[in-house]
């Protein structure tokens, strides 16, 4: 009996210290976000599990209209008891607000991809089609970022994507066309998939060029691969919790990235 009473006292004792291991490991965050600074600029930047976060892409609503703001989409979740806690622009857009390029909302192609080669010095040569542009995508398997001809011979299974231009980061290697101390600086928004398969959005407070911001997210965030998603007045933020809700001046934005509760 007493060596009974010794292994029930001792199974228990074991059950006991697991819940405590359990009870001590930190809560995974749905959004985790933060001021950081990187060579004297400041920046948001938001970190996200794909694993326990709701991470959606939006662009029309049930009208078939472009969201163009924040507010618009915030509103139309809560008629649908939804919370919508982050936002960000989610890569150029044309004129009547449709993504530039490959955009999946829900496991369905909206836009096809965009394999338009530009020549000319990178100056000359818009954004989106400094080669190699690239594809940011989430889906079972979690997220990532390739570049837009890899992704489409790869063909990875996502519930999103959207395409942007030009890559920031590749494996760990900055963009051949970025310029050490270029002049041309603005507010920048991007995207990377860190560390531990975390998604982080960045967003400048003010201007910086293309390399400060590539080497912000390969040195600092630690992300191996980082898309540029819009610069100027297409970049913007969508925390309420720091009080921001970014008004696009070129009369609103195209597709969106959220993360809703």
């Amino acid at each position: 009996m007493t060596a009974i009473r010794g292994l029930a006292g001792a199974a228990l004792t074991a059950v006991l210290a697991v819940i405590a291991v359990l009870f001590a490991l930190p809560e995974a965050k749905a959004l985790q976000c933060s001021d950081e600074r990187f060579e004297g600029s400041g920046y948001v930047v938001c970190t996200i599990d794909p694993a326990v976060s709701d991470l959606r892409l939006f662009w029309r609503n049930e009208e078939g209209l472009p969201y163009r703001r924040f507010s618009n989409l915030a509103g139309a979740l809560r008629e649908q008891e939804q919370n919508l806690i982050f936002a960000i622009n989610a890569g150029m857009y044309q004129t009547d607000f449709s993504p530039l390029g490959l955009y999946i909302e829900n496991g369905e192609e909206l836009r096809s991809a965009d394999t338009t080669t530009i020549e000319g010095p990178p100056r000359q040569v818009p954004n989106f089609y400094k080669k190699p542009n690239g594809v940011f995508f989430s889906g079972e398997d979690g997220a990532g970022i390739l570049p837009t001809e890899d992704f489409l011979a790869v063909k990875p299974d996502a519930q999103l994507a959207t395409q942007s231009g030009p890559m920031l980061v590749i494996e760990n290697a900055l963009h051949p066309a970025l310029i050490p101390g270029s002049t041309d600086t603005t507010r920048r928004s991007g995207v990377g998939v860190c560390e531990g398969g975390l998604i982080r959005f960045a967003i400048s407070d003010w201007r910086v060029n293309f390399h400060e911001f590539a080497r912000f997210f390969r040195d600092q965030l630690a992300c191996p691969n980082a898309l540029f998603l819009d610069g100027g007045r297409g970049a913007g933020l969508f925390l309420p919790e720091k009080r921001r809700n970014d008004f696009s001046w070129h009369g609103g934005y195209g597709p969106i990235l959220g993360v809703v509760e």
